[in-house]
């Protein structure tokens, strides 16, 4: 029995596609991460599995309810932390999580003792009463969380729930996410695109770009995909390093991408003498050479021949140019 179930689910936009046929499923207490670079359809699939979107064609259950004939089930059913703030600043937090469970019809009592239970989970017992306004990013994180989970949802919806946040921040609402998995039993799905954060936090990811799901596994199964080690190689000549470095029968891949050329392979070190040897013969510079093990990152330039960076850099290209045109 899956928590989500999702089959060809597709949503355009006046002829642009922005997901594209997505097929995926989800275990219940699993944590599942949908990692890609702003645009590429994250939020987008998000939204129509919570019902605030509805799709051009395909079909999806969440908690065995369907997202377009059981709309009000499917809401009663899950949690949402949006990726922007939905809080009301001239509220306290505790007016916040009341406010909450008001709407989700929480008898009273159960309701004040729910709110003391997530408050104290979040740490924020101690600033139930202050003003939202007053409280830092992070705090306010926590504080949607803690609202998010109010009614007991079997599933919880994470829209990139460490946007912004300092890296100390970041790294405790991570604990938090994890907390709730293992000690509520809660079906997580989260949107991403820190790689870190999908190799942490999630049992499985799908790598989501221009609205398709290219790979999805285990992070650790995605990384072992691309084969054995990295090496990164700057060089003045990088062209012609990728052209002579993707003839070797020992590179598995090589990709060149801004001013490096990233090859997978196996047993890096021992090829490292072999790379520059080939190098100095074809009077190819060598500027600087780097070892390591694969990242979702390096998986993402794997699969798409660019990192997410370079994609989130030409997706903000093409709003400036879209912002341009509108302007004319």
């Amino acid at each position: 029995m899956y928590a989500i179930e999702v089959e060809k689910l597709t949503k355009k936009f006046h002829g642009f596609v922005a997901v594209d046929s997505i097929s995926f499923s989800i275990e219940r207490g699993e944590i599942f991460g949908l990692l890609g670079p702003n645009g590429a359809g994250k939020t987008t699939t998000m939204s129509m599995l919570s019902t605030m979107l509805k799709p051009t064609s395909g079909r999806a259950s969440v908690n065995d309810f369907d997202i377009l004939k059981s709309e009000d089930d499917v809401r009663r059913s899950i949690g949402i932390v949006f990726q922007d703030q939905s809080l009301d600043e001239e509220l306290t937090a505790h007016e916040n999580m009341d406010f909450h469970g008001r709407l989700y019809r929480v008898p009273k009592d159960l309701r004040q003792k729910k709110i003391t239970e997530l408050l104290e989970l979040v740490e924020l017992e101690d600033k139930k009463d202050n003003l939202v306004k007053t409280f830092s990013g992070g705090m306010r994180r926590r504080l949607e969380i803690a609202r998010g989970l109010l009614h007991e949802p079997e599933v919880l919806f994470l829209d990139e729930p460490t946007l912004g946040l300092d890296p100390q921040t970041r790294n405790r609402l991570w604990q938090y996410i994890e907390e709730l998995n293992k000690e509520k039993g809660i079906t997580l799905i989260l949107t991403t695109h820190y790689m870190e954060e999908a190799d942490r936090l999630c049992d499985r990811v799908a790598i989501i770009d221009k609205g398709k799901i290219i790979a999805m596994e285990t992070p650790e199964n995605l990384k072992k995909s691309i084969g054995g080690d990295v090496i990164t190689i700057s060089s003045p000549e990088n062209d012609d390093l990728h052209a002579m470095i993707r003839l070797q029968p020992w590179v598995n891949h090589a990709d060149l991408h801004n001013s490096s050329v990233t090859i997978n392979l196996k047993n890096a070190e021992q090829h490292i003498a072999e790379i520059v040897t080939l190098s100095s013969a074809n009077k190819i510079t060598i500027n600087n050479i780097s070892i390591h093990k694969p990242t979702l990152e390096d998986v993402f330039l794997h699969y798409t021949g660019r990192t997410i960076r370079e994609e989130e850099a030409k997706t903000k290209d093409r709003m400036r140019m879209m912002r341009r045109m509108r302007t004319r």
